[in-house]
């Protein structure tokens, strides 16, 4: 039978961690009385991890054949579920399974992603600095509705993950990148606890990273049905400055009998003017692929929420 709920938790040596945390998460699904499916996805663990997995149950238990990283693991654990409704969250007991039914009623209410908002963090100072300028860039360019970004507990209706695909550190904006189809999407306050045991694998790498996300969803969200826009437009501006310097040095040259074999200007002129020639084909063949991207997977750049008809 198709179970009612699906959680799905990434996990990377996090040994200490996964009894307790799989008699957690099946004691709030019990209290629910719905079917539910508690699925693991190891990424790769080397302090045995495996060997404790094996003996719990109910559990569906995915083994990465390396270390592929937290955002491969959602996506194998994406593709695996078979709930109506998702909820991911961290292997490390920071986030609170007693927080699912807050997230599940939310969608009960009409929501169809659910972020978790760790209001009071139970982190390191540096952890929370770079969490927070990476919420104020993320606001700043994303313009989303959502506090806590990094949050991995988070509720989702399966229909609205069915056309995602997840790369690099993606899994922090899938609910910016909902929003963009259409998708209902609400915070609600949860609790968040100190590591017990094992180690972080939060580094100042993975901040790189997701901010080099950041900026492709924010050419996503805004240019992603329409990139001649954005190459095109910058390929005009920079062609019509660089023909605007050549005039210029014409005009000197004709009228004031200037010398230019010592000024910068004309090369700048004509570098700005195939530099935005080069802009704008690349925006039409940012076009193209886009189309073909679109035509594809058998979507167009919209979402269509139901159809009635009376």
């Amino acid at each position: 039978m198709k179970p009612y709920l699906s959680v799905v938790v990434p996990l990377f040596n996090e040994k200490e961690n996964i009894s307790e945390l799989h008699a957690k998460i099946e004691a709030v699904c019990r209290t629910l009385e719905k079917s539910y499916e508690i699925i693991f996805v190891d990424d790769g663990s080397t302090d045995g991890s495996q060997n404790i997995a094996k003996t719990l149950s109910p559990l569906v238990y995915i083994e990465l054949r390396r270390n592929f990283g937290q955002t491969a693991a959602f996506d194998a654990g994406f593709k695996e579920a078979a709930g109506e409704i998702v909820v991911t969250m961290d292997g490390d007991l920071q986030n609170d399974p007693a927080d699912i039914p807050l997230l599940l009623a939310a969608i009960d209410r009409g929501a169809d992603v659910v972020s978790g908002w760790r209001y009071k963090r139970r982190d390191s100072f540096m952890k929370k600095f770079f969490s927070r300028t990476a919420n104020v860039l993320r606001t700043v360019l994303l313009k989303d509705s959502i506090h806590d970004s990094g949050c991995s507990l988070k509720a989702f209706r399966a229909e609205a993950l069915r056309d995602i695909d997840l790369y690099g550190e993606m899994h922090r904006f899938i609910p910016a990148l909902l929003e963009v189809d259409g998708w209902i999407v609400q915070e609600v306050k949860v609790s968040h606890h100190k590591r017990k045991a094992g180690k972080t694998k939060y580094n100042w790498k993975r901040s790189i990273k997701g901010f080099s996300d950041m900026i492709y969803i924010w050419f996503w969200r805004s240019y992603a049905s329409r990139p001649i826009h954005f190459f095109g437009g910058g390929g005009i501006f920079l062609i019509t400055l660089g023909f605007g310097i050549l005039l210029w040095m014409a005009y000197v040259k004709i009228f004031f009998d200037a010398s230019l074999s010592d000024r910068i200007w004309p090369l700048m002129g004509v570098f700005l003017v195939m530099l935005g020639v080069q802009f704008f084909v690349f925006g039409l063949l940012a076009d193209i692929l886009t189309k073909n991207y679109y035509k594809v997977r058998g979507r167009m750049n919209y979402s269509v929420k139901k159809v009635t008809t009376k």
